[in-house]
């Protein structure tokens, strides 16, 4: 039994270790606004979901515009990222850092308008300030009167 806990304690910190690592990779692909393909080190292709933030389905308005947004801000860069969890996909969530680290997408992303600040899983009150200002001056998905956020489109 002391073997048992002392192995759950060392994938505990294992974890811990693994989901506050920066890692970098190039991008090789965009799936939509919030999903993006990368390539790292190993040449191995890693799906990351970004997170904090929610874009547009490819079906809904604006779904188009927001992977194209992405695509311009990291198509072909190499990208620093942080893993903060794993989805019910298998797809890492991360936060991604580009342009020398000075931006983080799902913060440009939120202030173009292009997304929502993810409230369910993000508490960043800056974020949200993000969307607040995006929404009062009408950027991006927001000269909409009434946008339909993405899960409950998919309903």
């Amino acid at each position: 039994m002391k073997k048992f806990y002392s192995l759950l304690i060392f994938l505990f910190i294992i974890n811990i270790t693994y989901s506050q690592t920066t890692l970098t990779a190039k991008v090789v692909g965009i799936k939509d606004g919030d999903t993006v393909v990368v390539l790292d080190s190993l040449n191995n292709q890693i799906t990351l979901r970004l997170a904090e933030v929610d874009t547009p389905e490819k079906s809904q308005p604006f779904g188009t515009k927001a992977k194209q947004f992405t695509s311009d801000q990291i198509y072909l860069k190499t990208i620093k990222y942080v893993v903060t969890d794993t989805d019910r996909y298998g797809r890492s969530i991360a936060m991604v850092y580009y342009d020398e680290d000075s931006k983080y997408l799902s913060a440009e992303i939120i202030k173009a308008g292009m997304g929502w600040h993810y409230k369910r899983y993000s508490s960043s009150k800056e974020l949200a300030t993000f969307e607040d200002n995006a929404r009062k001056n009408k950027i991006g998905l927001w000269v909409d009167n009434n946008p339909i956020e993405p899960h409950l489109f998919r309903k």
